[in-house]
């Protein structure tokens, strides 16, 4: 059976910049999901409860073959308002930087880590090694060594027949899906060149910057713990176009800089990349992250016989010797989050554990670590150098809760 959507979320515009959880979830009817019985529901705890954290619950909960059993976030007030809201046992709910540790010690089948990036590794493996399926945000790392270390935890997770699962959006969309297979398939000849974009408005301050709490609900203003807007957010595009390509960079050379949010933490607002792929091929990428007015995912995929053309949240098709219309991927926010839970639930409880998220994950992940690198230093990196350098970031947490 399949599932119906009821009413649409608010634009992801609204919900990253602040807008509430409860507003931003897409009504999903309980019990019209393939394989959801009595005796499939997963037990599963949540690590991170903030806006994403209440989002993926609020679709887990809405599926119908899922109960949130545990939660952990640093913050106790958040984590008690979670365990309300969701009705968590008191017992359950785990705060401080270690409390996923306890929650992964309680009797669960499965996580869904939805915390800030720089925890993803250390979180996802210890959920691998505690026996427990992982559903895991984007992106999955902020540097090569928590890259590596995912890359390693999906691998186990398969030895062990676990599910690990990435979650974006644009993967378990059908156009996007269809347009890719099309290009693999030689619908628009060899690929010359790709341009991708992300281009949106700032996202909402949680909290006055100047304490260490303030930079924990910060965190994606803050390059540690994000990454910074080229890997925490802007990795939608560029997984688009490494996808298309099917191939990561040779190297890049980038530029950008801080000059119109500047007001909280050291993210970077804008970014501007040529990437040298395999075959002579380049990708020219660039975003922002402060315009009024303005919001664009894109990437246009240029080949000898036609140009793809995909924007998350609108049209996806293919213009040349071989059209494709595709279609409108307006509800792509809530709907590619609900298909990549659904597909969690079904490998799960039937048993699939090729986990096919995760290379593609790790080479689009350290393809923003090569531009925002190239960036950084106003120069030339290749591929090589930057795993043979394999830069540790340092959260600097030790004025947090252990």
């Amino acid at each position: 059976m399949s599932s119906t959507i009821q009413t649409l979320p608010v634009s992801r515009r609204q919900f990253l910049r602040g807008g509430s959880a409860a507003a931003a979830f897409t009504l999903i009817r309980p019990g019209l999901i393939r394989g959801t019985t009595a005796n499939s529901t997963i037990e599963i705890g949540v690590i991170g409860t903030g806006g994403r954290g209440n989002f993926i619950t609020e679709l887990l909960n809405n599926h119908g073959g899922f109960k949130v059993v545990a939660c952990a976030d640093y913050f106790e007030d958040r984590v008690q308002a979670y365990g309300d809201k969701y009705g968590v046992e008191e017992g359950r709910r785990y705060s401080t930087l270690s409390g996923y540790k306890r929650l992964l010690e309680g009797k669960l089948d499965a996580v869904a880590i939805e915390s800030p990036p720089f925890f993803h590794p250390e979180q996802a493996a210890a959920a691998v090694d505690a026996g427990k399926h992982v559903y895991l945000a984007k992106p999955i790392a902020v540097d090569v060594p928590g890259c590596l270390t995912v890359q390693q935890s999906g691998e186990k997770a398969r030895e062990k027949q676990l599910v690990f699962l990435i979650d974006f959006q644009t993967r378990n969309n059908p156009y996007y899906r269809e347009a890719a297979q099309r290009t693999h398939n030689g619908d628009i000849g060899d690929i010359v060149s790709v341009e991708a974009c992300y281009h949106c408005g700032r996202l909402g301050k949680q909290a006055e910057p100047g304490t260490p709490e303030a930079r924990l609900k910060n965190w994606v203003f803050d390059i540690a713990l994000s990454g910074d807007i080229i890997t925490e957010q802007n990795i939608h595009a560029l997984d688009v176009a490494t996808w298309f390509l099917d191939n990561h960079p040779i190297s890049a050379y980038g530029t950008g800089g801080r000059k119109a949010r500047i007001d909280v933490g050291d993210c970077w607002d804008h970014f501007a990349v040529v990437f040298q792929c395999p075959g002579g091929r380049v990708i020219s990428f660039n975003s922002t992250q402060f315009n009024k007015g303005w919001d664009d995912i894109g990437c246009r995929v240029h080949g000898s016989r036609g140009t793809v053309d995909t924007h998350y949240g609108a049209g996806v098709s293919i213009r040349g010797d071989n059209p494709y219309d595709g279609g409108n991927t307006s509800r792509i926010f809530a709907e590619g989050a609900f298909n990549n839970i659904t597909d969690f639930h079904r490998f799960v409880t039937e048993g699939h554990h090729d986990n096919p998220t995760i290379e593609p994950s790790v080479r689009s992940n350290l393809t923003t670590i090569l531009g925002r690198t190239a960036a950084y230093h106003n120069t030339v990196v290749t591929w090589d150098q930057m795993m043979s350098a394999n830069v540790k970031v340092d959260g600097r947490l030790d004025d947090l809760k252990a």
